[in-house]
């Protein structure tokens, strides 16, 4: 079993999920409007993952992402909490 945290688990179901959509891997513009945090967040995350060996990545290369994961391994992805809105 591979140990990733459940942050780390949510990045990697969602490179996974969009992959499997998009029939290419996320940008990093992609991860932060889908987890509404900030470039350098997502940056770090990607770092993280690829020095953990998670993925593999080809810094300076956009979409390089590839999943080194089994995808029977990861998480389900969950929707990120939207702030609801007073009326």
């Amino acid at each position: 079993m591979i140990a990733f945290t459940a942050l780390q688990g949510q990045y990697l179901a969602f490179i996974h999920a969009y992959t499997a959509l998009h029939r290419r891997p996320p940008a990093e513009s992609d991860f932060r409007d889908f987890f509404r945090v900030t470039p350098p967040t997502v940056h770090r995350m990607i770092v993280t993952l690829h020095d953990r060996g998670f993925i593999q990545r080809h810094p300076g290369q956009p979409r390089s992402i590839t999943l080194l994961v089994p995808p029977e391994q990861l998480p389900t992805l969950q929707s990120v909490n939207t702030p609801e809105t007073k009326s």
